[in-house]
């Protein structure tokens, strides 16, 4: 059914042309979005997602990083700290037997560090573990660095020997530096050498009962033998043997021919002897102790003056003689070896500082003779001179061949008095 549509007056009307159907525009609304992208609550801060708070693990790395120098020097000294307060004696048999091993895991990891470092990659099922070769590396050298250079320090008297000391002691330390690590094998088999050397120079006296230059000798031998097999080695696995002389071969004996240079020049100190106590007196008296002989030291030193050995302040009337007494350090397996010897030889050696002359000997004392070790108190002995002129005086302790195990220094003054004298005494 039609509807009719009323016109106005004078409007006109007309047929529309057929044309394409236009759909109505619906009037703008609303706008309706989906319930389930409208979110509960509005945030009602910075809608900007902030960081997850870092865990415990994470601070630590990132303290660890930040202090990693700090962290290094004190992991250093606490384990040197560690082997002062518990390497006693150089002749312990679980100190050798853990050096002992030690050099041997320390071996192994160099060999097999040479053997994969050159173009040839670690077993798979090694793969992991093997990123950390070079802490384990360092961890074993610096085991073994560290009681050498207490053993050196225990032993060590004069100039030359406390240069040496310095050099193993700044060798300890760069043993630590990342840059020193990333130098990589060739700097870790001259340590190596060192290392073997130095454990030889104390395990063949300890073995044989005797102290004996030949033996440092034999030492630095065995040494350069374990060089040769590395070298082998690396040779017959990587084929280059002008690499293997540069990085393997050179390192290990160039480091027993520095050491056999400071030898001759004695500048290493005769290990595993030591000086563990020296001092000046008065008098030097013969007592029976409680186990066996003892000694009763006598002295005038002031109490303030703790840091002196006895009288190094020396006070001299006409007549009165001047005792050094000293306590040496030996293994126990020190004692004659054969019927008729008397043991390892020792030298007492008094020089005074002329004042025209300047330094010369004075006197020496040779007929001493280190005849049984292992006290744990040291091998006791004194030697003393009459009348000693005023001035600057110093007494050493010296092995057969020269080395010095220990020095004193003292100065005598006359005293003109001719009140009695009151002694202290010490045990000795």
């Amino acid at each position: 059914m039609a509807t009719a549509i009323p016109r106005t007056p004078g409007e006109t009307t007309a047929t529309p042309e057929p044309g394409p159907a236009v759909e109505p525009v619906p009037e703008p609304g609303p706008l309706l979005v989906p319930v389930a992208d409208v979110p509960a609550t509005a945030p009602s801060e910075d809608p900007v997602p902030t960081e997850p708070r870092p865990t415990l693990g994470a601070r630590v790395r990132d303290l660890r990083a930040r202090y990693a120098k700090w962290e290094l020097a004190l992991f250093f000294f606490a384990g040197f700290a560690y082997d002062i307060a518990t390497l006693r004696r150089i002749d312990n048999g679980f100190v050798l037997t853990k050096q002992g091993l030690y050099l041997a895991i320390l071996g192994l990891l160099l060999l097999l560090e040479l053997r994969w470092s050159w173009g040839t990659e670690p077993p798979r099922r090694l793969a992991r573990v093997w990123r950390f070769r070079e802490d384990a590396l360092h961890f074993f050298l610096g085991g073994l660095l560290s009681p050498y250079t207490l053993f050196y320090f225990k032993s060590a008297s004069g100039l030359t020997a406390f240069l040496f000391l310095t050099g193993v002691f700044g060798l300890l330390v760069a043993n630590e530096l990342p840059r020193f690590r990333a130098l990589g094998p060739v700097v870790r088999v001259g340590l190596y050498g060192f290392c073997v050397t130095s454990y030889f120079a104390y395990l063949l006296p300890v073995l044989s009962g005797y102290y004996s230059g030949k033996l440092f000798v034999a030492s630095a031998g065995l040494s350069c033998g374990v060089t040769l097999v590395l070298s082998l080695l690396a040779r017959w696995w990587s084929g280059d043997w002008r690499r293997t002389l540069r990085h393997v071969a050179l390192p290990g004996l160039g480091i027993q021919a520095l050491l056999l240079g400071l030898y001759l020049l004695k500048a290493i100190p005769p290990v595993p002897l030591s000086m563990l106590a020296s001092g000046i007196y008065h008098g030097v008296e013969v007592v029976k102790g409680p186990k066996g002989r003892d000694y009763r030291l006598l002295h005038e030193r002031s109490e303030w003056k703790p840091w002196q050995r006895g009288d190094q302040d020396f006070r001299a009337r006409p007549g009165d003689k001047v005792y050094f007494f000293a306590s040496i350090f030996a293994p126990t397996s020190f004692k004659p070896q054969r019927a008729g010897d008397k043991g390892t030889r020792l030298v007492i050696r008094w020089y005074y500082d002329d004042p025209k002359a300047g330094w010369t000997e004075f006197h020496s004392y040779d007929d001493l003779y280190l005849g049984q070790g292992g006290r744990e108190r040291g091998y006791r002995t004194f030697a003393s001179l009459t009348n000693p002129s005023p001035g600057d005086w110093r007494v050493s302790m010296e092995t057969e061949d020269g080395r010095e195990i220990g020095r004193l220094s003292f100065t005598v003054t006359p005293d003109a008095s001719t009140a009695p004298r009151m002694f202290k005494a010490d045990a000795g």
